[in-house]
């Protein structure tokens, strides 16, 4: 009987031990450091790239409106060259009407 025991005793030990022992094997560990030192990177990289393209948009949204200006001002500005271009026209016709008078 004292050896059934003394088995018992054996396997329930070893049984601790084992349930206490690592499995994870050295250089699986080392290769998971390696890949979370990766992912950390990609991470940085990946929040800097995002912060570079929302200043792009940014400065490409303030580009569009800018353009989007000059083209309005263009446009009024060429509305009041023809404007002063016509007033022109009508005095020239007037003063060319008055002429036409006095010759005859």
């Amino acid at each position: 009987m004292k050896t059934f025991t003394e088995k018992e005793e054996k396997l329930n030990s070893s049984l601790k031990r084992l349930k206490n022992l690592n499995l994870i094997n050295p250089s699986q560990n080392h290769e998971t450091e390696h890949l979370k030192d990766q992912k950390n990177q990609l991470e940085i990289e990946k929040h800097q790239l995002e912060s570079k393209y929302k200043l792009l948009m940014d400065n490409y949204q303030k580009l569009k409106d800018r353009v989007k200006k000059q083209d309005i001002n263009q446009k009024n500005k060429e509305l009041m060259f023809n404007e002063k271009i016509d007033e022109l026209n009508q005095e020239t016709d007037i003063l060319m009407e008055e002429i036409d008078k006095w010759q005859t």
